[in-house]
Order: structure tokens, then C-alpha cells, then sequence
């Protein structure tokens, strides 16, 4: 249950960019670049949806080119460098800074549209949010930064819970920053911390092994990419092993995570579509400031806690954003 609850351009969405990024139908090319394994159904149903809105609608004023690296970071540089070999009209990096930074190393004049949860300054990808400057623009998720209130939620939900494991991947440009912040964070609040590496399936497993023979009686998963696209794992052996378990996105609470608190992924790749359109209707990147997603949902499983035990305090559930029972 929720708590808290065009123009149609035609002919005219094609000729608002310059003849490089036209498919052979003559309609502009927008290339997706994404780190994960499989076309993202939030592409499809949010940043797809918002562009064909605007008046961008697949196969008739608009065509796309997607990219995955298989959560193969490695082979983000060649992905980047066959999208601008396409021309493409834009290049929209569906998640993540890593694919960000790959997109802006390969041109510096096909406009870029990010997605990122690190912060986009620091990364080396702006200028500024205001003005970020060059051919690249985006949205922030802020999705870092939240790790610490999701280490609170945790704690209020399982107070005595210790130790609480910490699961991370060490390839994310992002998060050996993140991790010293949670640790400071977690000092502050005299809680300890074991703090696991997983890159790869078998990494997850091996993680979790580890979190048995420490006896670690909590988890965060910390928002990645790669770790982000394996919620059906990841809380299927928090099940099996009864560890309650706090999650960045809600994926992870409709898969039968305990809770999870994040940005909206869906509300930033809507907002990415709508700058997506302004930039294929002529306006230039660097005048569009980025834009921070403000939308942070908090999502309860009941079913879950009911299966580890646990009961939520009142004052959590009157703050959740939706409760899965």
C-alpha cells in the first residue's frame, strides 16, 4: 500500500539534429550505453517512455543503438568508441559513472546524457551542475550519499544486531570514497562493520560464506551497477542465511529484501528522457544544468520481516513510501 502518495514533432524531432547520428531511415540515432547484462527494463519503460512523450517515438521520429559491457567494465572504452563510430545524435549512459566517464573519454561533441549515482563533480564529468559545460549533462542520484541513512534504518530496524556486514565492488570508481564514509559513519554510531568484496557471481557466494564464519547478524548492499542487477541473488542468500539485509533500490524489495532506501531510478531515467528530447530538439548540453533526483522512496517488506522475525517500528512504518505485505 502507497503512503505518498507535446508536442508531436514528426518530421521535425528528425531534422532537429545535423546530419551526423542518422540511422539509414534518416531518423537521429540515440545510443544507450549500459554496464549491466541485459536490456534495462527502466530504459525501456521510463527513459524510452519520457523521450516517445516528447514526440520521439522508436521507428517513426527516433532510432536507438544499445550497449552492454556484461558487467565487463573493460569494455566500456570500445562500446563508447562504436557508438560515436555509429554517429550517433546522443549517447544516454543508462547507469552508472564508470559508463559516463567512458561515453565523455570517446567524444568530446556527441552530446552525452548521464545517469549516475556518484557525484558527477568529483568524477571529473561536469564542470559544475549549473552549468556543466562541454557536451555533457545528466542526472545525479545522489545514491551514495545515502548509504549512511541506509546503515540508520538498519540499526533502528535490528538494534542489536552486530556484526553488520558491508557488501561493495571494488570495481565501482565510487566506492572506495563511499566506504571510508560509511565506516566514519558507523564509528560515529559504535557500530562495527565487516566489509566484503564482490565483482563477480562467485565473489557474491564467497561473500557470503564469509559473512557466516564472521557471524555477521545485518547486511548493506551498497548501490553498483553490477550489484544493483542482482537482487534475485543477493536476497535470495540473505533468506537463506535469515540476515536482514537493507538495499539501495526498491528492485531489491519487490525480489523480498527487508527494506530498501534510494532515489527513484525510474523518476531519474523520466527526468534523463525529457533532457534526452531538449538536446535532440536543439538545445546544447552544456546550458542544461544537471539535475539532482529528489525522490527518495522508502520501501518495507512485511512479508519478509514476518519470515526473519522481526517486527518494524510504528514510527518507520508511517515513513515508508510503500509496504509490501
Amino acid at each position: 500500500m502507497r503512503r505518498r502518495d507535446f508536442i508531436a514533432l514528426g518530421g521535425a524531432a528528425a531534422a532537429a539534429w545535423p546530419v551526423g547520428g542518422r540511422a539509414e531511415s534518416n531518423l537521429p540515432v540515440v545510443g544507450i550505453l549500459s554496464p549491466t547484462t541485459r536490456r534495462d527494463k527502466l530504459v525501456e519503460t521510463s527513459f524510452v517512455t519520457s523521450l516517445r512523450q516528447a514526440g520521439f517515438v522508436e521507428g517513426q521520429t527516433v532510432a536507438f543503438e544499445y550497449r552492454f559491457a556484461e558487467n565487463r567494465f573493460d569494455r566500456l572504452s570500445s562500446l563508447a568508441a562504436d557508438l560515436v563510430r555509429r554517429k550517433v545524435a546522443l549517447i544516454f549512459t543508462a547507469s552508472g559513472t564508470i559508463a559516463a566517464l567512458a561515453a565523455k573519454a570517446a567524444t568530446s561533441s556527441i552530446p552525452i546524457v548521464f545517469v549516475t549515482g556518484g557525484d558527477p563533480i568529483k568524477a571529473g564529468l561536469i564542470a559544475s551542475l549549473n552549468r556543466p559545460g562541454g557536451n555533457i549533462t545528466g542526472i545525479s542520484l545522489i545514491a551514495g550519499a545515502l548509504n549512511e541513512k541506509r546503515l540508520e534504518l538498519l540499526h533502528e530496524v535490528v538494534p542489536k544486531a552486530a556484526p553488520i556486514a558491508v557488501l561493495y565492488n571494488p570495481n565501482n570508481p565510487n566506492a572506495d570514497p563511499e566506504v571510508q564514509s560509511l565506516m566514519r559513519a558507523a564509528q560515529e554510531k559504535k557500530l562495527r562493520l565487516h566489509i566484503f568484496e564482490a565483482s563477480a557471481v562467485r565473489d557474491i557466494d564467497d561473500a557470503f560464506l564469509a559473512m557466516i564464519d564472521k557471524k555477521c547478524e545485518a547486511l548493506l548492499v551498497m548501490t553498483d551497477p553490477y550489484l544493483n542487477e542482482q537482487f534475485d541473488k543477493l536476497t535470495g542468500l540473505a533468506a537463506r542465511q535469515a540476515i536482514p539485509a537493507v538495499y539501495g533500490y526498491r528492485d531489491f524489495a519487490e525480489a523480498g529484501g527487508l527494506l530498501s532506501y534510494g532515489t527513484s531510478v525510474r523518476d531519474a531515467q523520466r527526468q534523463a528522457g525529457l533532457l534526452a528530447a531538449r538536446i535532440l530538439q536543439g538545445e546544447r548540453p552544456a546550458e542544461l544544468p544537471v539535475q539532482q533526483a529528489t525522490k527518495v522512496e522508502l520501501i518495507i517488506n512485511l512479508k519478509t520481516a514476518k519470515a526473519l522475525g522481526l517486527t518494524f517500528p510504528i514510527s518507520l512504518l508511517g515513513r515508508a513510501d510503500e509496504v509490501i505485505e
